[in-house]
């Protein structure tokens, strides 16, 4: 950690871009990071991995990057966008989630989704890639009512009865709480996502974070979210 180190008044605030799904975890972390370190103020900007890295790629200024997948840090690599190598910190696992009651009886990614309100990810962020992943080895095909930018969109319509179900991570069902059920998507332990931070610019601050974040502290705050390790 950094507690104690100088910066410079410029750099005391740290921008970092990371996935909806990371929402409640990195809020943690920051405030922790923020304690640690008196006078360092980090903003958070939470959204959809690949929309994340076309804003980055845009211009926008960011010192921390946390994609809900190694193919986007990948791509955010590939264009130049990363200083330091990417580090797998947490894994996520897909699964289906209800409004209480599953009033649909929806049982699995199988024939009871026909007719029903299924919400998914869009196919560009990877929730959306892993469902139909998951959908293509299951031979079910995917009929969505919307796709959306993120998972938390997706549990948001299935938590307000907007939808009869959707696709998105174990982690927004355990943040979702009694406002959803779950319905485990066959196969998906197989095939979880891994997470993977890394710092866009060559500063201790932005380093710093992303030692939070793989530390032993930062990975029990992620447990405690429902993720599970590298």
């Amino acid at each position: 950690m950094l507690a104690g180190c100088a910066v410079d008044e410029a750099s005391r605030t740290l921008t970092v871009f990371a996935a909806s799904s990371l929402t409640g975890a990195f809020t943690e972390i920051a405030e922790d990071f923020e304690r640690d370190n008196p006078g360092v103020r980090v903003r958070l900007s939470f959204g959809g991995s690949s929309g994340l890295v076309d804003q980055i790629a845009g211009g926008a200024p960011a010192d921390v990057l946390a994609s809900a997948d190694t193919a986007t840090m990948d791509r955010a690599r590939a264009a130049g966008l990363v200083a330091d190598d990417p580090q797998v910190f947490a894994t996520n696992v897909l699964t289906l989630l209800t409004p209480p009651g599953n009033p649909a009886g929806i049982t699995g990614l199988d024939g009871s989704l026909d007719g029903s309100r299924l919400v998914v990810c869009a196919p560009a962020v990877p929730c959306g890639a892993s469902a139909l992943a998951l959908a293509r080895a299951a031979g079910v095909a995917l009929r969505p009512v919307s796709e959306e930018s993120g998972a938390t969109d997706v549990r948001g319509k299935v938590a307000s009865g907007e939808a009869d179900a959707g696709i998105a991570y174990v982690t927004d069902a355990t943040a979702a709480g009694d406002r959803v059920e779950r319905v485990e998507i066959a196969g998906a332990q197989v095939h979880p996502n891994r997470y993977a931070v890394a710092a866009l610019e060559r500063t201790e601050l932005a380093r710093g974070f992303v030692d939070a974040v793989t530390g032993a502290e930062g990975r029990a705050v992620l447990g405690s979210f429902g993720f599970g390790p590298p």
